[in-house]
């Protein structure tokens, strides 16, 4: 490795920035999706951790399927992708609970 991690990051970035707004996009949308479901989450950090934990076994079940099923494609990638923009979404809460302690 090379650099810094901050320019290793840099770097990415860089390469694909189209990518990562498109992503990052998609993720601050479902964070306001959560916000306006549940409003303001101020779980302590043993829940913020089993609640990133189901949404992570969700996502293992979107691949289970992706590998395991009989589904059109596009349906089980798109099931997959959306599993973990929640994942990220909810990390994000979490961090944002962190912030308010």
């Amino acid at each position: 490795m090379s650099g810094s991690p901050s320019e290793e990051h840099s770097s990415y970035t860089l390469l694909h920035p189209l990518t990562t707004v498109a992503v990052l996009t998609d993720v601050r949308h479902e964070r306001c999706v959560q916000d306006s479901r549940w409003g303001e989450q101020n779980h302590d950090p043993a829940t913020w951790l089993a609640v990133l934990t189901e949404e992570v076994g969700e996502l293992a079940q979107a691949v289970l399927a992706d590998r395991y099923g009989r589904d059109d494609h596009n349906s089980r990638q798109m099931g997959m992708r959306a599993e973990a923009v929640q994942i990220a979404a909810v990390a994000i809460a979490f961090v944002e609970y962190l912030d308010r302690r």
